[in-house]
């Protein structure tokens, strides 16, 4: 059989997606000597504490396969922990997964519930990733449109949109991109509407840690209606400046944990061994993580003030480390255009807010992300300042 051939033949299963937003903004700002405000990872160092823990592991010998569904240190201490924070009683064994990052575990619950003809309800503008996993297994995405600047939901309109066939419904909280945070009359919003359904809830919160302004994260893990029914998925590498490590974990009902997992030891089986020692021993110290609201509260300030003498608008901030920035003052182009335009003549790579719609949905939004040193903001701020 010839390459043209097989090419001829070969149908995608997902024909409409292409490269992600981010790694094609990071591209473009490495092509222009650009400074990467655009994808979501730090630009500092990890702890030498951490490090000096994954060091002390492998060195130990614990280099190979761990359990599939993690190191029973690492489950027992994110019980603690969801126990100190929710007051919620999490089972080690049954109850919690680790997995190869937050979005792996996202991918394999939607692959855990979704058959085909099956439709799941988003709020957008949602992580890119929701969409093509939904697809992939025949579902069917049924968006709710929240638009800037307050991105409120309309519960109304979200029961108009359940059907028979809804599976299940994506909650992200704090919100990438818009940065809002769920209020607790949300989750009681949603409770009622699925109370007497059978509608799983998957809950993104991997900056469950990431809240400003002393305001509070509600988790699904708090409300016993969606918990009952929930995969709450979290993020190593949000919670320990680590993206590159790829670890994250999923609690979960024991019945739907014991699902979960079936699909997980055929996907990646186990997570890395020496990292999963080391986190346990270092998110013992509750600091690691509590610290976190005033560590990027302070660099999110810096950023919000030095854009009041730029023409760019910043909207307002609950959570996440992103910020999203208006240029309706500066240009008519369309989000995709004049980021393109930032970054290869302004030398500062953001993402346009419309690549997180599935439908055309231009607002004139840029996400920056502030998870970067301080020299590399305002280096970032005088450029923006001079446009």
């Amino acid at each position: 059989m010839t390459a043209s051939f097989q090419r001829a033949k070969f149908v995608s299963k997902l024909p409409e997606t292409e490269i992600s937003i981010f790694s094609r903004m990071s591209a473009l700002a490495q092509e222009h000597k650009a400074i990467n405000l655009s994808q979501g990872f730090p630009n500092y160092p990890t702890s030498e504490k951490l490090i000096a823990l994954v060091d002390h592991y492998m060195r130990k010998g614990c280099n190979q396969y761990a359990p599939m569904p993690g190191i029973f240190p690492l489950r027992e201490v994110l019980a603690e922990k969801i126990h100190m924070l929710y007051q919620v009683d999490v089972d080690v064994e049954k109850e919690i997964t680790i997995t190869s990052g937050g979005t792996q575990a996202l991918f394999t619950a939607i692959a855990t519930l979704i058959r085909p003809g099956d439709e799941v309800i988003v709020f957008e503008p949602a992580y890119d990733s929701y969409r093509p996993s939904v697809e992939l297994f025949g579902g069917k995405v049924v968006p709710v449109t929240l638009k800037a600047p307050h991105f409120t939901i309309d519960w109304k309109e979200v029961e108009t949109l359940i059907s028979p066939r809804t599976k299940l419904i994506i909650v992200n909280n704090p919100t990438n991109p818009s940065t809002k945070i769920w209020k607790k009359r949300d989750f009681e919003a949603l409770g009622k509407l699925v109370q007497d359904t059978s509608i799983t809830i998957l809950g993104d919160e991997v900056y469950e840690h990431i809240v400003y302004d002393n305001q509070i994260h509600w988790s699904l893990l708090q409300f016993p209606t969606l918990w009952e029914r929930s995969f709450v998925v979290a993020s190593f590498g949000k919670l320990l400046h680590t993206t590159g490590w790829k670890l994250g974990y999923v609690a979960a009902p024991a019945y739907l944990t014991t699902e979960f997992r079936k699909i997980h030891q055929f996907n990646v089986f186990s997570a890395n061994t020496p990292m999963q020692f080391a986190i346990a021993d270092y998110i013992r110290d509750k600091d690691s993580y509590l610290s976190l609201p005033a560590f990027f509260q302070e660099k999110r300030d810096l950023f919000i003030e030095g854009l009041k003498a730029s023409r760019f608008q910043s909207l307002p901030c609950e959570g996440t480390y992103f910020l999203l920035m208006d240029y309706a003052p500066i240009s008519d182009l369309p989000e995709l255009a004049y980021a393109t335009q930032l970054t290869t003549q302004f030398k500062v790579a953001t993402v346009p807010v419309s690549a997180f719609y599935a439908s055309s949905c231009d607002q004139r939004l840029l996400r920056i992300c502030f998870a970067k040193d301080k020299d590399t903001l305002n280096r970032a701020l005088d450029l923006l300042i001079k446009i």
